[in-house]
């Protein structure tokens, strides 16, 4: 696709399942509407709708462009483990996801090696997952491996989005010859991994690497001084000021970026064992921190994004995929009336599965029914004027208060009685005129 660079009810089954009451989504049986594509189910889900090729075939239009991307609907696979294979990726195309980001490549997969178990849920009283913690590593599977395999997925899926992801070391070659490869078999774009927090850091990867501005723009402009195809760099939240670096990669050449990826966390401590969680051979280290839990972080770190692009790339084109718990399309909205193009779902697919995408469109389509909204584009934004400093918060109460003040109707004291207007004096402190 051209763009500026190339141009230079749970299931009834759940209801009696003792797995399923014990461990909710662990039970192996398909809940309700999964098996005919139709739509994931479970508690707090939208209903599902029709989708054919990722469009919607009544209601709202869903379709965005953003830098020359054509995608069906806002919703993308994000980077992970429901990109991380053929299969995979051609399901999530199958059910209608507006685009897929593969799971994060580099040149040399040997040196990435997985241990399990690497996951870790968080419930609430109702036992609901609410936060999930990894440290899964980029992909382990061979580079050559996964080009094939995107490209017969390009071939198969033209018209559809495909996004690599990749990471690399502290070397231009390497990055170059990763862009290289990756345009060669016709990806539609990139997204550059600066923000994964675990695995791999004493190779100055991932979040190390996302960390520090000065490498940061510097391995921007290696990237873009090549990659015909937009780029979008993906920010790690574990930072003071998320707005800074996201600024220095589109002055690098971004054409946008990607907020956020996971927040460094460990899930607990077993207060049995007195091992941190998850225990592998007893033992832990930080992963990344994901799904409902994080989304208020998520918002505001994507609306710091949003109005960097408002103030200093105003009129550029630059664009902002938002991640973080999206679960339902309301979740959804919400990044994008603080500024988001896209929205991307990772953790999402491991809890619902691939059909859930169908429940996200309806959910969206529904508010956007509800407010008059024919298009994406026409709310995109529109909340984000009013995220403002405390201080602003400070005048502009003062200032209402004031206004309450001065048109409230009687009088202040007795000293404004007046012998000629006394029936209207008395009338106008009358409560039920």
């Amino acid at each position: 696709m051209l763009h500026q660079k190339s141009l230079r009810a749970r299931s009834s089954h759940a209801e009696s399942c003792a797995a399923c009451l014990r461990r909710p989504y662990k039970c192996i049986v398909p809940r309700a509407g999964t098996q005919q594509g139709i739509g994931a189910s479970g508690p707090g889900l939208d209903e599902p709708i029709e989708l054919i090729d990722g469009r919607v075939t009544s209601g709202p239009d869903l379709s965005v462009e953003v830098n020359g991307l054509k995608l069906p609907n806002p919703f993308i696979i994000g980077s992970g483990p429901p990109g991380t294979n053929y299969q995979v990726m051609k399901k999530a195309f199958d059910e209608g996801w507006g685009g897929v980001i593969c799971k994060t490549l580099s040149l040399d997969s040997s040196k990435v090696v997985n241990v399990t178990p690497r996951y870790a849920k968080l419930r609430d009283s109702s036992n609901r997952v609410f936060g999930w913690q990894n440290f899964e590593l980029i992909s382990d599977r061979p580079f050559d491996v996964m080009l094939a395999e995107m490209k017969r997925l390009k071939e198969e899926y033209p018209n559809r989005v495909l996004i690599a992801s990749i990471m690399e070391e502290y070397n231009k070659n390497a990055w170059e010859e990763i862009i290289g490869r990756c345009e060669e078999i016709n990806v539609d774009a990139f997204e550059i991994n600066f923000s994964c927090p675990h695995g791999l850091p004493e190779r100055r990867m991932g979040m190390a690497m996302g960390q520090d501005p000065e490498v940061l723009g510097e391995v921007c402009s290696w990237i873009n001084a090549v990659a015909t195809k937009p780029v979008w760099a993906k920010m790690t939240p574990n930072v003071t000021d998320i707005a800074y670096p996201a600024a220095v990669a589109m002055q690098a050449g971004c054409e946008g970026v990607a907020a956020i990826n996971t927040i460094s966390c460990i899930m607990g401590v077993n207060l049995d064992t007195l091992r941190p969680e998850p225990s592998v051979e007893g033992y832990t280290t930080p992963g990344g921190y994901s799904w409902k839990a994080v989304k208020p972080i998520a918002l505001a770190k994507c609306t710091a994004i949003a109005k960097t692009i408002q103030s200093e790339f105003a009129g550029q084109g630059k664009s902002l995929s938002g991640i973080g718990g999206v679960e339902t399309g309301a979740d959804a909205a919400e990044f994008i009336l603080l500024g988001s193009d896209t929205v991307q779902v990772c953790t999402g697919v491991m809890i619902h599965g691939y059909p859930v995408v169908k429940n996200l469109c309806g959910g969206l389509q529904k508010f956007m029914a509800k407010h008059n909204f024919a298009s994406v584009a026409e709310f995109k934004g529109r909340s984000l004027p009013y995220v403002t400093v405390h201080s602003e918060l400070v005048k502009r109460q003062r200032e209402a208060l004031h206004a309450r003040k001065q048109a409230r109707v009687g009088l202040a004291n007795d000293a404004e009685w007046s012998g000629d207007d006394f029936v209207k004096n008395a009338e106008s402190m009358v409560a039920n005129r």
